[in-house]
């Protein structure tokens, strides 16, 4: 699901709401939360799962096309752990999800 259709859906299932009203929502809550990860915070919503970064340490990489060796540095990277309600409605099918 795009964000586009996130907020298309919300319009329609909300008809009280216009579509600016209910992007304007959607950015806020998105921004909330990307502000919370830059403090090094963690969102969690729950039954969903919770967000949180993780600190990679500077490695030696190799470039795939040359084989050189290149220095990769320490970075920050989002984490997403699902929740348990979100894993268990994810396998309640069974095996009808596997190829």
């Amino acid at each position: 699901m795009l964000k586009s259709e996130l907020i298309e859906r919300l319009a329609s299932e909300y008809p009280h709401l216009t579509q600016k009203d209910v992007e304007r929502a959607v950015n806020l809550i998105l921004e909330s939360m990307i502000s919370t990860l830059e403090k090094g915070g963690r969102v969690e919503l729950r039954g969903f799962g919770a967000l949180s970064v993780r600190s990679r340490p500077a490695r030696a990489g190799r470039n795939p096309r040359t084989g050189e060796s290149v220095n990769v540095p320490a970075k920050h990277v989002p984490f997403f752990k699902s929740g348990k309600e979100l894993r268990e409605r994810l396998n309640l099918s069974g095996d009808d999800n596997a190829d």
